[in-house]
């Protein structure tokens, strides 16, 4: 399952990444932005990171204009790795070296395509463990 949000901003490229995830039949929780609600980003990095943390959400996608302040808000919630990814390499290695589990995108950054490619790469792409696992133990004191 996947938990998506964002703020106002980014509310558009949202439903944009929800329409893929409904093409390629993933299961998701969509947290909102809902019409004209007025949170702060923090509000919807917050619910994403303590479904993903709780393990409601097995990974959570999160979107702003810059992307920046949801990474921020979400890495504050322990056991989140939160990446900000504006192309797919970073995508890629966020997920097999980082294994981040909520994956932040910029809409003022990214155009729909972009973040279509970078979304369907990070959501396919595996953790490759082994020597990364004491990195990740390394995150996490």
């Amino acid at each position: 399952m996947i938990a998506i949000a964002s703020d106002l901003g980014g509310r558009e490229l949202r439903l944009k990444l929800i329409s893929f995830l409904d093409k390629t039949k993933a299961e998701y929780k969509d947290f909102g932005n809902f019409e004209d609600e007025r949170y702060d980003y923090t509000y919807y990095a917050k619910l994403v990171a303590k479904a993903v943390a709780a393990g409601e959400c097995d990974k959570g996608i999160l979107i702003c204009r810059t992307g920046v302040g949801m990474s921020i808000t979400a890495n504050k919630t322990k056991g989140i790795r939160c990446a900000l990814c504006n192309e797919s390499y970073t995508a890629l290695r966020s997920r097999q070296h980082n294994d981040a589990n909520i994956l932040a995108i910029g809409s003022d950054i990214v155009g729909e395509e972009l973040a279509v490619m970078i979304t369907k790469t990070w959501l396919t792409t595996e953790f490759e463990g082994e020597r990364h696992i004491k990195r990740i133990e390394g995150i996490e004191e």
